[in-house]
């Protein structure tokens, strides 16, 4: 039976496509307030990567403190177009961070499980 408006947060070991640790919330739940539920200090990577919904001041001084080097994507200031050197580092973070979505494909292909979620948000702490 289907789950509808949850938020999966996950960390996934890019080497081998395996999730770390995982945490799930409700829809309207802010998904920067978790990511350091997933952070996995046992990772052999320091890097972060995630998208726009886990930057903020609080989170990029959690990262700094506890030795991880942030890869989290920018947001563009509202009404502006999007710097190019801007959109060319999302768009290389993005490249990172699309290796969560096989594991979401896994489940749904193979496995044949029905996962819906609103707002896929992710967390990957990656060896490069």
């Amino acid at each position: 039976m289907p789950a509808f408006g949850y938020k999966n947060h996950v960390s996934i070991d890019r080497g081998f496509g395996l999730i770390r640790k995982w945490t799930t919330t409700h829809a309207a739940a802010h998904g920067g307030a978790r990511l350091e539920d997933v952070l996995d200090r046992t990772n052999t990577a320091s890097d972060v990567w995630a998208d726009t919904a886990y930057r903020s001041a609080k989170n990029e001084a959690m990262l700094a403190r506890r030795g991880f080097v942030s890869r989290i994507d920018r947001k563009k200031s509202l009404g502006r177009p999007m710097p190019e050197r801007m959109r060319i580092a999302n768009a290389q973070t993005s490249k990172v961070r699309s290796a969560v979505e096989h594991v979401f494909a896994h489940q749904k292909g193979p496995m044949s499980l029905i996962v819906r979620t609103i707002g896929i948000e992710m967390v990957l702490g990656l060896t490069l």
